[in-house]
């Protein structure tokens, strides 16, 4: 009855089971996975907010396949503030950037082509391009102790084949928080030309940097010549996920820009997804961002002073070059998998932390724990972790 694309191993894992039966009996978690900054105690505007997605003008029905013009006039100004002219029209609203790369994986490819997807990465897309029927090849991300993480250029290279049809570039990465180079741009940007490949660049973390780095792209918008769609959304840098608003900026490859746009346009009015009122609120919270990222960043530097702190009193631990985004990993020498280490953490300590193979690092040794928690859970949940695997 149901398609492939669904028949996924639906069995959990040890540490969701262990982690229904603690909250089954009302245990306390804490929690450092948790990524929703509507959670994490952060102070809003409620009344700006709500009044924003309040304004009478929401009640009229406007349909436009590429979304209300005030709103990607918004948009423009965001990417204006960065030193970047981006042309309104160039911009295509959806509800979330997973549904803006559900959308430009059905543009660009057909069942049982391949989209190449970093790794380590996100998990979302794997089943993102399955779900469109086509198959994520990763490639990889290497580690170095003194520049931190680089593309594998010669590995991506060889996986392209006639049936790669994109690259994925997440910019931070996530978990990794590692910014694109320079370099590493400009030999992307000649590879797809090269193999006649799209560039998705996804940039939901890119207004978080947590210090300059030499040769970062802040945002690659009008950085390419070749055909590129960067991605990014209100969910992480105006902290809303909840009001569902993302976008597709379509930029690159002169030549194939009307073809792009009109096939874009097309697509996106079968779904009109983006609702009013949210599109009628985008200018005012995108001015909102300030506010709660000013809060973000000072969560962010507090957690990760302490994670350095503690680490720094160990011989077996460190964290990883982290150049942005909220996230922090964490290496482990011994001989503990992170399954074990994780279901450990949880079963004797009630602490919540992600085990690197969630986000398909390429062996044991690695924990991701977010960096927005309340201060007293996250020093509470790390100092019980350096107590149990520390030496």
């Amino acid at each position: 009855m149901f398609s492939d694309r669904s028949n996924w191993d639906q069995r959990p894992n040890s540490l969701s089971v262990l982690l229904q039966i603690k909250k089954s009996r009302g245990d306390a978690i804490l929690d450092l996975t948790v990524s929703n900054p509507t959670r994490v105690g952060l102070n809003y505007d409620f009344e700006e907010i709500l009044a924003a997605l309040s304004q009478p003008q929401s009640m009229a029905y406007e349909p436009d396949p590429r979304g209300l013009p005030k709103a990607r006039e918004a948009i423009a100004i965001y990417y204006a503030d960065q030193g970047e002219r981006v042309d309104s029209d160039a911009i295509f609203l959806t509800a979330s950037t997973s549904e803006a790369y559900s959308i430009l994986f059905k543009l660009l490819g057909n069942p049982g082509e391949e989209i190449l997807i970093p790794r380590p990465g996100y998990p979302l897309l794997s089943y993102l391009a399955c779900f469109e029927g086509l198959n994520a090849v990763s490639y990889p991300i290497r580690y170095d102790d003194r520049r931190g993480w680089s593309i594998d250029m010669d590995v991506l290279t060889a996986l392209i084949n006639p049936k790669t049809k994109g690259i994925v570039l997440v910019n931070p990465n996530n978990p990794t928080g590692a910014y694109v180079k320079q370099q590493e741009l400009v030999a992307l940007d000649a590879v797809c030309r090269e193999n006649d490949l799209a560039l998705i660049v996804d940039e939901v973390f890119s207004d978080f940097n947590a210090a300059e780095t030499s040769g970062r792209v802040r945002t690659t918008v009008n950085h390419t010549n070749s055909l590129a769609f960067v991605l990014n959304g209100l969910s992480k840098m105006a902290g809303l996920p909840q009001v569902k608003l993302a976008w597709i900026v379509v930029n690159g490859a002169p030549a194939l820009s009307a073809a792009t746009l009109s096939r874009l346009e097309m697509m996106l009015d079968f779904y009109l997804s983006a609702s009013a009122p949210v599109q009628h609120a985008a200018q005012r919270l995108l001015q909102q961002r300030q506010m709660i990222q000013r809060q973000i960043f000072s969560r962010i530097a507090s957690n990760m002073g302490f994670l350095e702190e503690q680490i720094a009193k160990t011989s077996n631990i460190r964290s990883l070059i982290r150049e942005g985004g909220w996230y922090a990993v964490i290496e482990i020498s011994d001989a503990v998998s992170d399954e074990d280490r994780a279901v450990q953490l949880l079963d004797q300590d009630n602490t919540l932390v992600h085990p690197g193979y969630f986000y398909d690092f390429h062996r044991d040794g690695f924990l991701v724990v977010s960096l927005l928690p309340p201060v007293e859970v996250f020093r509470d949940g790390i100092t019980r972790l350096i107590a149990r695997f520390g030496s």
